[in-house]
């Protein structure tokens, strides 16, 4: 039976001729291609709305994190929606590295999304301070430095200078860093006063360069997971790259103790809803993307909310 599949892609990110033939030439002969370009006031919401009341049995982001987190967002919340395809086109790509998605090349990319396998995954929902509406995630959120002492590594540094990249990192993080006393209540329980200048929230945990920020995040457990990062002095963030990079990375991977390493400057935990309290502003990332200052926090889970091509 032939299908009908919305592509939503960023014209910023590709151009629009080399992707066409690339679709035309992966997906069956007989499958009926609706198009829509992604504009500067709209990364996808109406388009994807658009291709869900059109009928589309599959909605493809072809595009940067931004760009499948807000497809993401219109699909979680439509009534029997289409399943979700990636074709990873930005600098992170994160959600399609924690799904195995293949990056930097196309055809590939639309090879998963031709052979029709759909895994079942979470996406987390966050609202800061007085916002009306939720603002939906898939990889992770953050206040603080958040992932960029690792995220944000030259990858051209790390291919050239391997470790040296992430101490060179590190030491912009050493310089950046004050930790603030906040409260913290995790699936409505007790309020907890914890101390940190970085928390992140997560529905998967890996990054670039192979690093795992959050070892026991699974993008369908139902559950976000959390690291709160306190170092503020050169020993302390050498013990936290160590636990980072080695203890929860390098060592899993080799075989060994899959217990998580927590140590007092990184932090582990977990809920299906979060609540924090900031004493005062802090910068705020959704994705990987810039999202200004907040001072009030609250993130839940939305269990099993895409069908993912994967």
């Amino acid at each position: 039976m032939a299908q009908r599949f919305g592509i939503i892609w960023n014209p910023t990110k590709i151009e629009g001729d080399e992707l066409r033939d690339a679709v035309t030439a992966a997906v069956p002969a007989d499958t009926e291609l609706m198009w829509w370009e992604t504009a500067a006031d709209d990364p996808g919401r109406a388009m994807t709305t658009e291709a869900v009341r059109a009928g589309c049995d599959v909605v493809i982001a072809v595009g940067g994190d931004g760009t499948v987190r807000t497809v993401a967002e219109i699909l979680a919340s439509a009534e029997n929606a289409p399943a979700l395809g990636i074709v990873p086109q930005g600098t992170g790509n994160l959600l399609a590295r924690n799904l195995g998605i293949p990056i930097g090349s196309i055809p590939n990319a639309l090879k998963v999304i031709a052979a029709g396998n759909e895994r079942r995954i979470d996406m987390g929902w966050t609202r800061t301070d007085d916002a009306e509406v939720e603002t939906g995630f898939l990889v992770m959120v953050g206040f603080g430095l958040d992932a960029h002492m690792l995220a944000e590594t030259d990858d051209d540094l790390k291919s050239k200078a391997g470790w040296l990249a992430y101490v060179a990192a590190m030491g912009r993080a050493v310089t950046a860093s004050e930790t603030v006393d906040f409260h913290i209540t995790l699936d409505g329980g007790e309020q907890q006063l914890l101390s940190g200048h970085t928390l992140l929230i997560g529905n998967c945990g890996d990054i670039q360069g192979g690093v795992t920020l959050l070892p026991d995040a699974v993008v369908d457990d139902g559950r976000l997971d959390l690291l709160l990062i306190s170092a503020d002095n050169v020993s302390q963030w050498l013990q936290t790259l160590r636990t980072v990079v080695w203890d929860n990375g390098i060592r899993r991977l080799l075989g060994g103790d899959d217990e998580t390493v927590s140590i007092d400057f990184a932090q582990h935990l977990t809920g299906e809803t979060i609540a924090v309290a900031l004493p005062g502003p802090v910068p705020f990332e959704i994705d990987g993307e810039e999202a200004g200052d907040i001072s009030q926090l609250a993130v839940r889970v939305q269990p099993g909310a895409l069908r993912v091509l994967s």
